[in-house]
């Protein structure tokens, strides 16, 4: 690699910065926020169209429950061409006959079809909890993606950075080398190093690729333009500051039990219907029917009869062939089933807000921790560039402060994008995120 004069390595830089400064001073307007990509993927994101659907065919349990306590109104008809021979009075004839029957039927006492109607209320709140609990994995996966792609920006920063100064690292050992003033080693050592960056600047940027494309997968189009995460910005602790409290609010409120529990009262519900069948039904039945024909015994002369009945119509079912028995011990074993279901969401929504209040609280801490360390690491780096200089230090010791400094800034980028995930899927496991919650992270993003 041919070394450049530092006085003309410094003019490129100035002019990248001037470049760079005036490309943000221009698009700033443009950057897009986390709110504007969450607003986009929630009309396209396919995952919650699919939800919002669902949420509509599951509203149509109600009416559809509810029919079964309403009237049932049928109508029918018929018309027939007869072709009669009475062979005693030797005469043959022929004769239309037609008619039509209106039936009104109320059922009185039909105790499955009552309960049908409650689990029917219950399928409606079931699909609703479905529903929103799909509207939170929407705005973490949305704030997920747009994390990954920040997080993907920065890694090729750094990359890009580190390669920078390492190859300043390697004209220096080239031009000490030529001097006499260092080995061939350092120079060997500075190169390794360099080829080893530009490795990893590919490997990032197709790592960002793969992110960008990811994100716009959710939210339906490619985003060029995002708001980074102030440098400043400090990330709120949870608020109360008690695990426990999170826990049990989490436990009453979360969308995934709610729906658990909701599914554990249908089927132990479904259990009272299948027994039902057992119990008798009655209902009110009323006909109205018109029928016009031949009368054969008056050798086809036509009869016109209208006739209205009411009446109550009781049945009582006996046996059925055990398939009453049988759906009933199903229906049991559905209920265990969903209990069973019931306890492992319980535990494992316990499980994820214990992981996600831990995370943000030892978080902010490790972003702080990463901070100090990230101060420590520059002042290593600029003592062992100074002692490289004055004969005290070798080159892969330099190489090496360079590479702790990078990998402070990767760990630290990484630390502050977890810990602000872990807060919003603290307020998701526990049923409380909402878009306010992203506008809190919003106000994170933007340039000091």
């Amino acid at each position: 690699m041919n070394a450049t004069d530092p006085a003309t390595r410094r003019s490129q830089r100035l002019a990248t910065s001037v470049v760079l400064a005036a490309a943000l001073a221009t698009s700033s307007a443009s950057a897009e926020d986390l709110l504007d990509v969450y607003r986009a993927a929630r009309s396209y994101d396919a995952q919650l169209a699919s939800a919002r659907y669902a949420l509509e065919a599951g509203r149509e349990r109600l009416p559809q429950g509810r029919a079964g306590l309403l009237p049932l109104l049928t109508a029918t008809g018929f018309t027939q061409w007869n072709d009669v021979t009475n062979k005693i009075a030797d005469r043959n004839f022929t004769f239309n006959s037609n008619g039509y029957t209106v039936t009104l039927s109320q059922p009185l006492f039909r105790w499955q079809n009552w309960v049908a109607y409650q689990q029917s209320e219950l399928q409606v709140l079931q699909s609703e909890s479905v529903f929103a609990q799909a509207n939170q994995d929407l705005a973490t996966r949305t704030a997920q993606a747009y994390f990954d792609v920040l997080a993907a920006g920065d890694t090729i920063e750094f990359v890009r950075t580190k390669k920078t100064a390492i190859s300043e690292q390697l004209a220096q050992a080239k031009r000490n080398f030529e001097v006499g003033t260092a080995t061939i080693t350092d120079t060997n050592e500075a190169q390794a190093r360099f080829d080893l960056s530009v490795a990893e600047e590919i490997a990032a940027l197709n790592d960002l690729e793969i992110r960008r494309r990811a994100l716009a997968q959710i939210a339906g189009r490619d985003f060029s333009r995002l708001t980074p995460l102030r440098p400043a910005a400090q990330i709120p602790s949870p608020e109360p500051n008690d695990m426990g409290r999170w826990v049990q609010t989490a436990l009453e409120q979360s969308y995934a039990v709610r729906s658990q529990e909701l599914a554990w009262e249908i089927t132990r519900r479904e259990v009272d219907r299948n027994r039902a069948a057992h119990l008798p039904t009655l209902d009110l039945v009323g006909t109205h029917g018109h029928n016009i024909a031949a009368n054969q015994a008056n050798t086809g002369v036509r009869s016109d009869l209208i006739v209205n009945t009411v009446g109550l119509q009781l049945a009582i079912p006996f046996y059925s062939g055990g398939i009453v028995e049988s759906r009933i011990r199903e229906a049991v074993a559905n209920r265990e089933r969903t209990r069973a279901d019931l306890d492992n969401v319980r535990r494992n929504t316990e499980f994820t807000t214990r992981q996600a209040f831990l995370g943000l609280t030892n978080g902010i801490a490790q972003v702080r921790a990463l901070e100090q360390s990230l101060k420590s690491s520059d002042v290593a780096l600029a003592s062992n560039k100074l002692g490289y200089e004055v004969g005290v230090r070798i080159n892969i010791d330099v190489l090496n402060a360079q590479q702790q400094v990078f990998q402070t800034k990767r760990d630290l980028s990484k630390a502050r994008y977890d810990t602000i995930m872990n807060g919003l899927r603290l307020k998701a496991a526990s049923g409380t995120l909402t878009e306010d919650d992203l506008l809190g992270v919003n106000r994170l993003l933007g340039a000091d």
